[in-house]
């Protein structure tokens, strides 16, 4: 589905839908929001907003955080 979307097209009505359940069920299998804008030639803030419109529970962010260290000097 993705494939067919020329980038920065406007995507409307039923293409929207299957865009959307597409990105809901790879993101669900795991892929990234990155990996999938990268994927269907669309911004991350555009499948963030996609994801976030269809109900997809969004994961936390990965990697290391910025809070108290638990290392004892």
């Amino acid at each position: 589905m993705a494939e067919t979307l020329k980038k920065g097209t406007r995507v409307t009505g039923s293409d929207r839908s299957k865009l959307a359940a597409d990105l809901k069920r790879r993101y669900d299998a795991g892929e990234s929001i990155r990996s999938l804008a990268s994927s269907t030639g669309r911004s991350y803030g555009f499948v963030h907003r996609m994801l976030s419109e269809n109900g997809v529970k969004l994961r936390g962010r990965g990697g290391a955080t910025r809070g108290k260290s638990n290392s004892k000097r």
